[in-house]
């Protein structure tokens, strides 16, 4: 059987919807298009999301992100674009994302954006954000 890359995101319920728990995922993998250059850019994404009723199903996340690979993106657009479509997909109480760019230029580059139901309040303490572009981007 051969794999795709896919947009095609997929769900499954959330066993546990009667509390937050939290959803830490290390994906060290990403990679787009310089949109300037051509060049591959290779960045390593974290996501952490407390869920409502739904749950990301991971190899479907995992065929998304490679959808992205022969795509031209810029560092915000791209990060952004996941999650808004991560969120529209699970509408989670919490969501972020942090991708940190392998170096270009000489510069680490790192973004980081949230999603957060209106009127939620955590009741587990969040993760930290680790934004240290010295770590190791496996390729």
């Amino acid at each position: 059987m051969v794999t795709q890359p896919s947009r095609a995101l997929e769900t499954f319920p959330n066993p546990s919807p009667e509390r937050d728990y939290l959803i830490h995922m290390d994906l060290p993998e990403f990679t787009c298009l310089c949109p300037k250059t051509g060049q591959p850019d290779f960045a390593y994404l974290t996501l952490d999301y407390i869920p409502e009723a739904l749950n990301v199903e991971l190899k479907s996340l995992k065929l998304y992100l490679w959808s992205f690979r022969n795509e031209g993106a810029f560092h915000e657009a791209v990060t952004n674009a996941i999650l808004a479509d991560l969120v529209a997909l699970t509408q989670p109480r919490f969501m972020r994302l942090l991708a940190r760019w392998n170096v270009r230029g000489g510069i680490f580059t790192s973004v980081l954006v949230e999603h957060r139901q209106p009127g939620w309040v955590p009741t587990l303490p969040l993760p930290p954000v680790a934004f240290s572009g010295a770590q190791p981007i496996t390729r």
